[in-house]
């Protein structure tokens, strides 16, 4: 019997978006590594469905996020890392998936933003963060104003790529 492709891919997939979730929320940092990791097992998970013309839109809509997520960093709107989360994210979910992955995210983090606004969701969320160890957070970081938007990304994605297989 032979494994299929997405038998090894998406397991990669949801462990790599969970740590990016984790290291988010703990540190306001997705290491450079999570982004690289997604994009190096794109194509086992492509495997599954191989179309040229599939690869193509889901690169293209990569592209495309990439581009006007290149622009909202240079605005200071969201992070570098968050950057290529998406990025990558969008290369899973392919032409198909990115308009949900995109709606999605901004819902998730929405509320996740709403949250982090209440005075409870603040300290539950600086509690959260000293329960999980101690976090390298670099000095320009306010904690009190930033959104770990990976954990809405993250979110989003696991949802987007895995409700498929799911039944």
């Amino acid at each position: 019997m032979f494994l299929q492709p997405d038998t090894i891919a998406l397991p990669v997939f949801a462990a790599v978006m969970a740590i990016a979730a984790y290291e988010d929320f703990r540190r306001l940092v997705i290491p450079n590594l999570l982004p690289a990791v997604l994009c190096v097992a794109w194509p086992v998970h492509f495997a599954a469905v191989p179309s040229l013309f599939g690869a193509m839109t889901a690169v293209g809509c990569a592209l495309a996020v990439f581009i006007v997520g290149a622009a909202l960093f240079a605005r200071g709107f969201l992070g570098g890392g968050d950057v290529k989360l998406l990025t990558a994210a969008t290369l899973w979910c392919g032409a198909a998936g990115t308009p949900s992955l995109l709606v999605l995210t901004g819902i998730l983090g929405g509320v996740l933003t709403l949250f982090l606004l209440l005075p409870f969701g603040a300290q539950l969320a600086a509690a959260g963060r000293a329960l999980l160890g101690p976090a390298a957070i670099a000095t320009e970081h306010d904690t009190s104003k930033s959104v770990p938007y990976g954990v809405a990304i993250a979110g989003a994605a696991l949802i987007v790529v895995l409700s498929p297989h799911l039944g």
